[in-house]
């Protein structure tokens, strides 16, 4: 059974940080691209970021690059979104996405940032 369990949202303040997590099973988990969207309300999915199943190339939104960075540690079945320099317009939930013959949905992380 393939399970991507998001953690890591939560609250806080404009030019905040966050590290979200997405710690897969079920899948051998190096043959996939990993990749981040969100989605706000009213709104459709957007692709955030991406990156190569060993992890050597990454690319990202043009409203995210510079303060984001996604990574990954195959060791540990795992692929994280760095957030830094938080907008108010970066208020969403967050998905993760494997993708490799098929992809792989998790059930999304809120990442809220207000004062």
């Amino acid at each position: 059974q393939v399970q991507l369990v998001e953690s890591g949202g939560g609250l806080v303040q404009p030019g905040g940080s966050l590290r979200l997590s997405c710690a897969a099973s079920g899948v051998t988990f190096s043959r996939y691209t990993m990749r981040w969207y969100r989605q706000a309300p009213g709104q459709e999915r957007e692709l955030v970021a991406a990156i190569t199943s060993a992890g050597g190339s990454t690319s990202y939104a043009d409203s995210v690059k510079g303060r984001f960075t996604i990574s990954r540690d195959n060791a540990k079945n795992t692929a994280y979104l760095q957030m830094n320099s938080l907008h108010p317009e970066d208020t969403a939930m967050y998905y993760c996405n494997a993708l490799w013959l098929r992809q792989y949905w998790g059930q999304g992380t809120q990442v809220t940032v207000s004062s």
